[in-house]
């Protein structure tokens, strides 16, 4: 093949496509300016959120969750795992205070020390009965 008929071929094939895309655009904006079409797709889509609601409520009926359940639920997860993690933290940081403060009282620890120590305890105690009485709710 010569590069003439090359370049022929390719406007030729180019001349197609170039027309079949019109083609395919005219047809397409018939097919939505046509009442009778506009109408099937919409009577099809009406179809199909019924169909949902229908299997929404089936799945309900069985007790069985739908997928927005699930993800309900896996976020509520996280988040006790979060809240979990942070009072993990916390118990931690007071573990570490209170290892440097018996290094640093052979004799003991003051009032005051006690005093900051009951206030921490207390703190993280009521974090803790705040996580389970939501958990409590939610559940």
């Amino acid at each position: 093949m010569t590069d003439e008929q090359s370049t022929s071929s390719k406007d030729l094939r180019e001349r197609v496509r170039g027309a079949s895309e019109e083609t395919i655009g005219k047809l397409a904006q018939e097919l939505l300016g046509n009442p009778i079409v506009t109408g099937a797709v919409q009577r099809a889509m009406d179809v199909r959120e019924r169909a949902t609601q229908a299997q929404e409520a089936a799945f309900g009926a069985l007790n069985v969750p739908t997928a927005a359940d699930i993800e309900r639920l896996t976020r509520r997860v996280r988040n006790v795992a979060q809240r979990l993690e942070s009072i993990e933290d916390a118990v931690d940081r007071v573990d570490e205070r209170l290892s440097a403060l018996a290094s640093r009282e052979v004799e003991g620890p003051s009032d005051k020390a006690l005093a900051d120590l009951t206030k921490r305890l207390e703190a993280i105690q009521a974090s803790i009965d705040a996580l389970a009485a939501k958990d409590g709710k939610a559940g």
